[in-house]
């Protein structure tokens, strides 16, 4: 979003599970950034190992391959949670009240829908990847230095069940903002206006600054 979003917390049921929830979508988004300093490694191995020694690192490819999923997908729950997918801020940031919950509401269940097919359809493709009989358990394997692909085809069901499981907390925050006309429902991004958001950069800012100072 173009914006800022804050996500408020009580003592609720669905704020306590919306902080469960985060716990494990921050581990996701770790190993998504990890596995792009990996990549980062590998980069430089490979290229390193041809100019000095002509012998580049084997199977460079295949474990791009491996890891492309990680870094694609594992981070898009976490992502929902704090607003930070691509959205009409303009259209959004005119709504207020009910009206703005119900089309939050509306857009939620539309991505949950989608969502669902492809947890459905990546399931199934793994599926076909996976054999307990077979050599390494898969059917097929990377051309190079024959990495069983399953593993890298199971990231992105188990990634998009994540994103499903926190849609429906959204739809239960969003539906009870609807009944009972809240102004600042929890477990839910809220966007920030500009002034908002530069006071709320600024208050980090002064946090930092002021603990330094105590250093």
């Amino acid at each position: 979003m173009a914006g800022g979003a804050a996500v408020l917390e009580d003592g609720s049921l669905i704020s306590r599970l919306d902080r469960g929830l985060l716990k494990l979508e921050r581990i996701l988004a770790l190993l998504s950034g990890i596995a792009v300093f990996s990549l980062m490694i590998l980069a430089v191995v490979s290229v390193g190992g041809r100019n000095a020694m002509n012998a580049p690192l084997p199977g460079y490819v295949d474990w791009i391959e491996q890891i492309m999923p990680l870094i694609a997908f594992m981070g898009i729950a976490y992502v929902q949670r704090n607003g930070g997918h691509i959205r009409m801020d303009i259209f959004i940031g005119a709504l207020r009240g009910r009206a703005l919950w119900l089309f939050e509401l509306i857009s939620v269940l539309l991505i949950l829908l989608l969502i669902a097919a492809l947890v459905w359809g990546s399931w199934a493709h793994f599926l076909r990847s996976f054999d307990f009989a077979a050599p390494m358990w898969s059917r097929d394997s990377s051309i190079d230095i024959g990495l069983p692909i399953w593993p890298a085809k199971l990231l992105a069901p188990v990634a998009f069940a994540v994103l499903g499981l926190r849609l429906l907390l959204q739809i239960w925050a969003y539906g009870r903002a609807l009944v009972l006309g809240l102004q600042t429902p929890v477990a839910v991004p809220l966007v920030q206006s500009a002034a908002e958001l530069a006071a709320a950069e600024a208050g980090q800012l002064a946090g930092h600054d002021s603990g330094s100072g105590q250093e």
